[in-house]
């Protein structure tokens, strides 16, 4: 089972990552910070000084359609926020 299952590639995480040195992840959801701290410094071959967790509930969404109302549901998922050592950063768009 792997723990990481792809890393939060946006605005707001673009920005922490220039400022703060922080990095986030989408992660297992019975993955914990050491697992999790483990698997980022294998993945990527730096050093991690902290990792914060975040369950995400889904949430409930509704949509008027011409067959009436459509209710369904977002997935639930857990993130992972993890600070890496001063000079160290993660490169997600070496590969592509």
């Amino acid at each position: 089972m792997s723990v990481i299952i792809k890393p939060v590639i946006s605005e707001k995480m673009t920005a922490q990552g220039d400022k703060f040195n922080r990095y986030g992840f989408v992660v297992s959801k019975d993955a914990n910070k050491v697992q999790v701290k483990n698997a980022v410094e294998k993945l990527y071959s730096v050093t991690v000084d902290s990792v914060k967790t975040q369950n995400y509930v889904g949430k409930i969404k509704t949509r008027n359609t011409t067959q009436g109302v459509a209710v369904g549901r977002t997935n639930k998922h857990k993130r992972a926020l993890v600070t890496l050592k001063k000079g160290e950063t993660i490169d997600f768009y070496a590969s592509i």
